[in-house]
């Protein structure tokens, strides 16, 4: 069956020749400025958040609670906005995503001024949506690419994000200078900074994201569950269960699922209790804050370079060397936990792993899902991923209570075994069916 035809006087998708659409350098553009400024706040829950709900709650069961609120709060936005995407376009779903981290932040502030338990539950729930956003962000940024750039343009959005999570566990600096001059503390001076950075990295993609990548996608292919405003769109329940349909039949779906659940999984378990286990071996705030910055720089350092690798070597290639450099984390980990340095080279290499495990996952997720249940299944994807986080944030800190952070390590390397079993195997790399022509 041919392909219809682009209504008059506009430009269809991705080229299949390989040229991406017309629109796709201001996407990236209009993406990576708010990715930049979004992520400035989601850089700060994994260091400040984390002492936060520790000075707050004044118990480590409660502080665990905390400490997954942001990560379960990305788990429960995620389909929500997926779907929003889905009828309304990425536009709407990434703005309404900052805004609500925004106002996470501003509850933030509030907590960390008058030690008040409640804001800091709400608040750091709520930041969770900045995650869900960023997350559906980098498959925004795949909508109107070739499928010969699609790997590097995900990577460029999710490289960006680096710089906003690489200063967002070192806002205390700024925050001492903006509590000098406020009288605020200097976590709620930093939660003030992080709700700003949210609120204008919503306004950035309200006013210029336009066209819309995803409803332009939806116009040029008439994928069905995409909106268009000559189309009924489809109903909720009918996105769900083409959402469902989709991970059941889809191998290639599977496959990439299983690599982003697993690289989500063994980085939050081991990143979560860092903060805590550096402040145990007499580390500093500032030592804390320098631990998770070169962890993130890690994370994202390498995208551009990984997301070119992908789209020369493959999917599978990349996921074999995030195996590889999780074994060297988890292995350090285990063996080198009481030195500060071992512990930084960890989270380094951490870091490095999960950057070619999720970012090859993330871009056979996207090539392998169909245009009909394109933007629900990635937001199922990013809320399974981020419900995985959530668990292993809350569990981690038990589990080290009750042993330490090298038993962490261990179990991390117990959890790559499923993605090991499917990188030893060809089958779920392939195509499952061939091309509509």
């Amino acid at each position: 069956m041919s392909r219809p035809a682009a209504p008059t006087g506009t430009t269809t998708a991705a080229d299949p020749r390989g040229v991406s659409h017309p629109a796709q350098r201001r996407t990236l553009a209009v993406l990576v400025v708010a990715q930049i400024l979004g992520t400035i706040g989601l850089g700060v829950a994994p260091s400040i958040g984390i002492l936060l709900a520790g000075e707050v709650t004044d118990s480590e069961a409660w502080a665990g609670l905390a400490r997954t609120s942001s990560t379960l709060g990305a788990a429960l936005m995620g389909v929500p906005l997926g779907m929003m995407a889905a009828r309304r376009g990425r536009r709407v779903a990434l703005t309404v995503g900052w805004w609500i981290a925004g106002l996470g932040a501003a509850l933030l502030v509030l907590a960390a001024q008058w030690d008040l338990v409640v804001p800091l539950f709400l608040g750091l729930l709520l930041t969770g949506a900045g995650t869900a956003a960023s997350l559906q962000a980098r498959f925004a940024a795949t909508d109107l690419a070739s499928p010969a750039t699609r790997a590097r343009s995900l990577s460029l959005v999710v490289w960006m994000g680096a710089i906003g999570n690489v200063l967002g566990p070192n806002l205390g600096v700024p925050g001492q200078a903006i509590g000098a001059a406020t009288g605020l503390s200097v976590y709620s001076a930093a939660f003030l900074i992080a709700a700003v950075g949210s609120v204008v990295a919503g306004a950035v993609v309200l006013v210029l994201l336009r066209p819309d990548p995803l409803l332009l996608l939806a116009r040029d292919s008439a994928a069905p569950d995409l909106t268009v405003r000559s189309a009924r769109p489809a109903s909720r329940r009918q996105r769900l269960r083409d959402m469902a349909r989709e991970f059941r039949v889809n191998r290639r779906a599977r496959t990439a699922l299983v690599a982003i659940l697993t690289s989500q999984t063994v980085m939050v378990a081991l990143m979560t209790m860092t903060p805590v286990h550096v402040q145990h071996e007499g580390g500093s705030v500032t030592i804390v804050g320098i631990t998770i910055s070169l962890h993130v720089a890690g994370m994202y350092g390498l995208s551009p370079v990984v997301g070119i690798l992908i789209d020369r070597v493959g999917h599978r290639a990349a996921v074999v060397a995030g195996i590889v450099l999780f074994a060297a984390s988890l292995a350090l980990a285990v063996l080198a936990s009481g030195s500060m340095a071992g512990v930084m080279a960890s989270l380094i290499l951490l870091g490095l792993g999960w950057s070619f495990m999720n970012v090859g996952g993330s871009a056979l997720f996207g090539a392998a899902v169909s245009d009909r249940a394109r933007a629900s299944a990635q937001g199922g994807a990013d809320a399974l991923s981020n419900l995985c986080g959530a668990v292993a944030s809350f569990a981690s800190g038990p589990i080290m209570a009750v042993s330490s952070f090298s038993v962490l390590g261990m179990i991390g390397a117990v959890l790559l075994v499923p993605v090991l079993v499917l990188a030893l195997g060809s089958g779920s790399w392939r195509e499952d069916r061939a091309p509509a022509s």
